[in-house]
């Protein structure tokens, strides 16, 4: 997830992406993920069809779901809001397009 976050960090500078520079928008649109992949990972954890094993997490948890699950819920789509977002500019301004 480093990884991710390391690669995509240069897009909001390079290709002025702008996702940091708004953050209830970004709030707005990682809210959903975020509750939609908690809210199923406490009935998977629930029903027992999957777990994470304790020598790969902290040990903290919110309800049954560790933090890094969380983390990730959070770090994967907040890298693809990049890209995306940097790529669009990309393309309107080899279109002439000034989107913003």
């Amino acid at each position: 997830m480093a990884a991710c976050l390391l690669i995509t960090l240069p897009l909001e500078f390079v290709f002025n992406a702008r996702v940091y520079r708004r953050p209830k928008r970004l709030v707005l649109a990682l809210c959903p993920v975020l509750l939609v992949f908690f809210v199923w990972d406490l009935y998977a954890i629930a029903r027992g069809h999957w777990d994470f094993a304790s020598q790969y997490v902290t040990g903290w948890r919110v309800g049954s779901v560790p933090v890094e699950e969380l983390a990730f819920f959070v770090t994967i789509p907040l890298c693809a809001i990049l890209s995306f977002e940097a790529i669009r500019n990309i393309t309107s301004r080899r279109s002439g397009r000034a989107d913003g």
